[in-house]
This record gives C-alpha cells, sequence and structure tokens, in this order.
C-alpha cells in the first residue's frame, strides 16, 4: 500500500524559507507523478507544484519564481524549497501520487492501486 508523509513544515516570519520533504513507502518499479497542493482555513484546496517521474516540472502562477520542486527517486522522497514565503502561503501542504505522464516508465497494473494517494499534510505558517 503507498504511504505518503510530509515533514518540513513549521512557522517562520515573512521572507523566509521553508523546505518540504513527502517521503514515499509501499511500492516498488512504479513510476509516479507526484504532486504538491496546500489547503488556507476556509479556502479549497489549490495546487501548488508538480513533477514528473522524468523529472518536468509545473508551478501554480502565485509560486513561480519563489517554490522549486525536486526528487530523489532513489530514496523516494520529493522535496518542495520554499523562499521569499507570504502570510498569503499560510496552509496545510499535501503531497500527491498521481499517474506518470512520462512516454517511457517503470509500471505495472498493480501500480495503478497507488494513484491518487494523499499524504496526512505539513503546516506551513508565515508571519507578517
Amino acid at each position: 500500500q503507498v504511504r505518503l508523509v510530509e515533514s518540513g513544515g513549521g512557522s517562520v516570519q515573512a521572507g523566509g524559507s521553508l523546505r518540504l520533504a513527502c517521503t514515499a513507502s509501499g511500492y516498488t518499479h512504479c513510476d509516479y507523478d507526484m504532486y504538491w497542493y496546500r489547503q488556507a482555513p476556509g479556502k479549497e484546496r489549490e495546487f501548488v507544484s508538480s513533477i514528473s517521474s522524468d523529472d518536468k516540472t509545473t508551478y501554480a502562477d502565485s509560486v513561480k519564481g519563489r517554490f522549486t520542486v525536486s526528487q530523489d527517486s532513489a530514496k523516494k522522497m520529493v522535496y518542495l524549497q520554499m523562499h521569499s514565503l507570504k502570510p498569503e502561503d499560510t496552509a496545510k501542504y499535501f503531497c500527491k501520487t498521481a499517474k506518470p505522464s512520462a512516454l517511457v516508465v517503470t509500471w505495472s497494473p498493480n501500480c495503478l492501486r497507488g494513484v491518487d494517494v494523499w499524504g496526512q499534510g505539513t503546516q506551513v505558517t508565515v508571519s507578517s
């Protein structure tokens, strides 16, 4: 069973930095795209960033130039480096698996069980 655990959240002042990590376990021989989402109190969950198994990245406009997503496939870890944090970045951050988008992937039917798995989230609080 695929399991995701986020870590690295905390409280920082505006302009500060944090690095979030998402540790995946419970699967082998599956390439997933990985997504970061966030949810602020009273708001809907929103897309932050993604990284494919072949390291293609995407970002929400609100974080472009400030956040960087990366991964260590061997360790099954995905990172979200956040710089120049703003109070509006305050939210709970989640990582999620997705079907791979790369042309060449390691995949089997069993890998479908690990698609759309969410972690429990890690809280980021940015004070002004």
